[in-house]
């Protein structure tokens, strides 16, 4: 009777970790087998105590800063300490959202805020390996593959993140996704005033600026979704969901390797031997082809379903 019950709380409590999951298409796999259950531990202690995601997140970008700083050092067990506290602060960010979706706690600013904590953690892990490298023996010179490396970073993870959200709303509908356009943001600050609202009109103008430039990396992409939601509003047809979720799968594997676990991973190993300034290089040299391979991948899906829906207006009716 008492193990009958201990396997009613392993279900309930599996249910619960898997509904705290975005979706089993866009999980990594070291995330699903780690972080995730990690993060979903802090997510269920941070409810019972009134934590709210936001600050989650504000949390995990101290730890991540914190972590960058330790890689200044030459000393191999600061490092590694470093390299703890970034996994830490990556199940932190894990928890975040984890906590949003088991609190239904969510919010645009929240999204926002996500969004933007890798970009701290990363800004002071490329300032501390330049400084360590330089202090080593590289030229100022360095500096510029520091800013080169940092850029490609960012419009890496924000097209990641984007097709991320793009494969959710097809595969979920808007409820299930987080996909934000340009047009909708417009419209939402011009309704904010600058002497009222000065930091939420803030924010939402950088972020409109950050939407912006992903639209303008997916034109193809943002002629499907213009004919989806003028044909369909936010009622897919379930053929059309199908179609898009067994083409698009694939394309979500190239979102994760330029995500963060797999330039996390050769990050310690170049940590490791002494050499970090590989990872500027290794961002720029590997990680940049393949984000150009998933954004013309992504896009070549997106034309198939332009001509699909185009040329059939029956489809998926």
């Amino acid at each position: 009777m008492q193990r009958e019950q201990v396997n009613v709380v392993e279900e309930e409590n599996l249910s619960a970790f898997e509904q705290s999951l975005k979706s089993n298409d866009t999980e990594e796999k070291i995330d699903i087998w780690f972080y995730r259950p990690i993060g979903f531990r802090i997510a269920q202690v941070c409810a019972k105590i009134g934590i709210t995601p936001n600050a989650v997140t504000i949390i995990s970008i101290f730890f991540g800063v914190a972590a960058g700083i330790l890689f200044y050092y030459g000393d191999l067990w600061i490092n590694v300490i470093g390299m703890l506290l970034l996994i830490f602060a990556n199940s932190l960010d894990s928890a975040d959202g984890q906590l949003a979706r088991m609190t239904d706690n969510k919010s645009r600013f929240g999204r926002i805020l996500d969004g933007f904590a890798g970009d701290f953690w990363f800004a002071s892990i490329h300032i501390a390996i330049c400084l360590r490298s330089i202090n080593e023996g590289w030229t100022d010179w360095l500096w510029v593959f520091c800013i080169l490396a940092g850029v490609s970073h960012m419009i890496q993870s924000a097209m990641a993140d984007y097709y991320r959200n793009v494969h959710l709303f097809f595969i979920k509908g808007k409820a299930g996704s987080e996909l934000d356009n340009t047009r909708d943001l417009k419209v939402d600050y011009d309704a904010l005033s600058w002497k009222k609202n000065f930091f939420s009109k803030f924010v939402l103008n950088g972020y409109m600026g950050y939407t912006r430039n992903q639209e303008k990396l997916s034109p193809k992409l943002q002629k499907l979704l213009h004919i989806v939601k003028s044909r369909y509003k936010d009622d897919l047809p379930k053929q059309l969901m199908v179609d898009f979720r067994m083409k698009n799968k694939p394309l979500m594997k190239y979102t994760n390797i330029v995500q963060f676990n797999t330039r996390v991973i050769f990050l310690f190993v170049w940590l490791f031997i002494g050499q970090p300034w590989i990872y500027f290089f290794f961002d720029m040299f590997v990680l940049n082809p393949i984000l150009i391979y998933m954004c013309n991948r992504q896009e070549r899906v997106s034309g198939y379903f332009v001509d699909k829906l185009t040329n059939d207006p029956t489809y998926g009716e």
